[in-house]
């Protein structure tokens, strides 16, 4: 089966494999896994951060911080296509008695200056307002066709959130995937938010893990919220020694994938009844739509799985195929043809 639902479905290395096997433990709870503490000082390195801390998911890391910067009663703004809005149950609402602001999201995935000042109200003594408390921004975005928002419009939202005294959280799950594409340091990307969460699951292909990096006033905050929502982990370095190898082997290699994603993008585009802009392919996602007498995305997913290649429905009825660590060159080649054959 060629698997392009979801760069989820990696799978870990040998050399992950390997790390776990050989993970130096502790008990986490108590900070004292050293393998934990490895990965929580190379990420925060990585990203510029003051201290870091291993999440068991990316749900779980995003939903802490935003307890952990919202005060009950405040509002969050929120890309209303965004990862964050859409796929985490609400647990800001839930957990936190947190309002989300939906703002429109623009195509390459930004949050306009301009909505964003519409969410503030002109008269913020007024008790009945909800007060803005935290900006989310998701980069690389994964509706909008995992497009990476640049250096420049991350600067410009720095300077509103400065100017409105607020912090910036960025959902960066696939955030190296946004650095190969930019040709920049993590840190660099990260530099514009108070805090980031990456993913060690997706393009890194560890089996396990989020990351959120912070000042350490933060992270304190977030260790403290982590434990509340059953996150507390023993001995975690069997998570994190995966991890560790996924940031020091898997960063680099990405570019394959993204390549591999251009590559499925100019097929696609050849092939009568696919609807696909193959210039907004800027990562390791390629969104298409069909419109085809005879078939529809649902039949085409059907009839393409009967053929060994799975892709899936994200969203307005498009088609999404992600690349990853577990496709070839030949799989790429091979889906083209199976898509091919199905709309022939």
């Amino acid at each position: 089966m060629i698997e392009l639902r979801s760069d989820t479905f990696t799978l870990p290395t040998r050399e992950m494999m390997d790390a776990m096997q050989e993970a130096v433990l502790g008990d986490d709870v108590y900070g004292e896994d050293p393998t934990v503490r490895h990965l929580e000082e190379e990420a925060a390195r990585m990203l510029g951060k003051e201290a870091a801390i291993l999440m068991p998911s990316g749900t779980m890391a995003n939903l802490a911080s935003l307890l952990a910067y919202c005060p009950r009663g405040s509002k969050v703004l929120v890309g209303n296509e965004s990862d964050i809005y859409i796929y985490e149950a609400a647990g800001a609402s839930v957990c936190g008695g947190i309002m989300y602001e939906p703002i429109p999201t623009q195509t390459d995935g930004r949050l306009a200056i301009a909505d964003l000042e519409k969410a503030f109200p002109l008269e913020p003594e007024d008790p009945q307002f909800a007060l803005p408390s935290l900006i989310c921004l998701e980069n690389p975005h994964n509706r909008m066709g995992g497009r990476v928002l640049s250096l420049s419009y991350l600067e410009e939202i720095r300077l509103f959130a400065n100017s409105k005294g607020i912090p910036v959280h960025m959902d960066g799950a696939r955030l190296f995937n946004a650095s190969v594409a930019l040709g920049v340091e993590a840190s660099e990307i990260a530099h514009f938010a108070d805090s980031v969460q990456i993913c060690l699951s997706k393009g890194l292909s560890a089996p396990i893990g989020s990351i959120v990096a912070g000042t350490k006033l933060f992270i304190e905050k977030v260790y403290r919220l982590r434990k509340m929502l059953g996150g507390g982990m023993r001995q975690a370095g069997i998570i994190a020694a995966p991890g560790l190898v996924a940031l020091k082997q898997m960063v680099d290699r990405i570019a394959i994938d993204h390549a591999h994603a251009l590559r499925l993008a100019k097929g696609l585009a050849k092939i009568p009844g696919i609807v696909i802009r193959v210039e907004d392919v800027e990562t390791n996602m390629v969104f298409f739509r069909i419109e085809h007498p005879k078939h529809t995305w649902q039949t085409l997913i059907k009839a393409a799985h009967e053929r060994g290649l799975n892709v899936a429905e994200l969203g307005h009825g498009r088609i999404r195929a992600v690349t990853h660590s577990g496709i070839q060159s030949e799989d790429i080649d091979k889906a083209i043809l199976i898509v091919r054959e199905i709309l022939s």
